[in-house]
């Protein structure tokens, strides 16, 4: 395993990072695509199967490659997270990044709970008793346009909010995140609150490429990358293009995201140990060759399906302003 070490988090944090989806037989991920609103909303509710045998195996393969930065989401996630912590703990020191349940993104109007310190010190408090930690490594802050237009004090209320869950010992760093595109992004970094980000970057939704990750990187800021494989279309649109090569079609995809200096650790997520395997074994030669270029040209010459994706995702990312209808 590669590590890089971002200024205001000062730990080598793994450069391939472990998410916490499991997923169904069809390749979606469980929870958001069993029920929505229990896995978003419904603070507590844990889906029957997580964390089982697979899973552990999943874990013992990160173990070996040196993953040491772990993401989970949803409660189901932080639970069985917790609980395989447990039961096989890991050889080293690791991190862990998760959010507060139902505060985040459009599952809270306004996100007003992130910014009322009692509600997000609560929620930060119960997510802890589910990972069995005693504090939270890097609290994601997942917040849309909605927030500080509805608020103009919002990000000083935010910042002051971090401050004072880091003086509690309850979190150690906060990650900016936003589906809101590039300018609420910019205005997150700007208030100065944040020690990393977490943004959804790959090769078909590359807009955070424009200023977003050099603008977090100058901050000294940790920068963690998401989505390599699209959540799964990826290999879709390149047999829509005729690549039937989906290890090496996977491989140019996380190659082209180590390809920036920015990244601190791009998130693999499977539910697969073999895929596992095959994705870390990028580690062996990591750099973006000529061969994954070509690879990725025909991808977008070939698939018209890869075309609307990017068009939509360009679209979305540079708007000035997405809040939900």
């Amino acid at each position: 395993m590669l590590y890089r070490t971002a200024l205001r988090i000062g730990a080598p944090l793994s450069l391939f990072s472990m998410g916490g989806h499991e997923y169904l037989a069809d390749g979606r991920s469980r929870g958001f695509n069993e029920d929505m609103q229990r896995a978003t909303r419904e603070k507590g509710y844990i889906f029957d199967g997580f964390g089982g045998s697979r899973r552990l195996d999943v874990l013992g393969i990160a173990y070996e490659a040196g993953v040491n930065f772990f993401d989970v989401t949803q409660d189901s996630e932080k639970e069985a997270l917790g609980r395989n912590l447990k039961e096989t703990p890991p050889p080293y020191d690791i991190y862990v990044q998760t959010r507060p349940e139902g505060m985040c993104y459009s599952y809270d109007e306004g996100n007003r709970g992130l910014a009322d310190y009692a509600r997000l010190k609560a929620e930060v408090e119960r997510g802890l008793k589910l990972l069995r930690r005693d504090h939270v490594d890097f609290l994601n802050f997942g917040i849309l346009a909605w927030a500080h237009e509805c608020d103009p004090d919002y990000f000083s209320k935010l910042a002051d909010n971090i401050a004072r869950l880091k003086k509690a010992g309850l979190i150690r760093w906060a990650s900016a995140d936003t589906f809101s595109g590039e300018a609420t992004f910019l205005k997150m970094f700007e208030s100065g609150a944040f020690d990393a980000c977490n943004l959804n970057f790959n090769f078909g939704d590359w807009g955070a490429r424009r200023k977003v990750i050099a603008a977090a990187a100058k901050a000294g800021m940790a920068v963690f990358m998401r989505e390599a494989f699209f959540k799964g279309p990826l290999f879709a649109f390149g047999a829509e293009a005729g690549i039937t090569d989906r290890a090496a079609l996977a491989a140019a995809a996380l190659r082209w995201c180590l390809s920036f200096p920015e990244a601190t650790s791009v998130t693999i997520g499977t539910g697969n140990p073999a895929h596992l395997r095959t994705n870390l074994a990028v580690m062996e030669s990591p750099r973006l060759s000529d061969a994954d270029t070509a690879l990725l040209d025909k991808l977008r010459a070939g698939s018209k399906s890869f075309q609307e994706f990017e068009a939509c995702k360009t679209a979305e990312y540079f708007a000035a302003d997405q809040v939900p209808a």
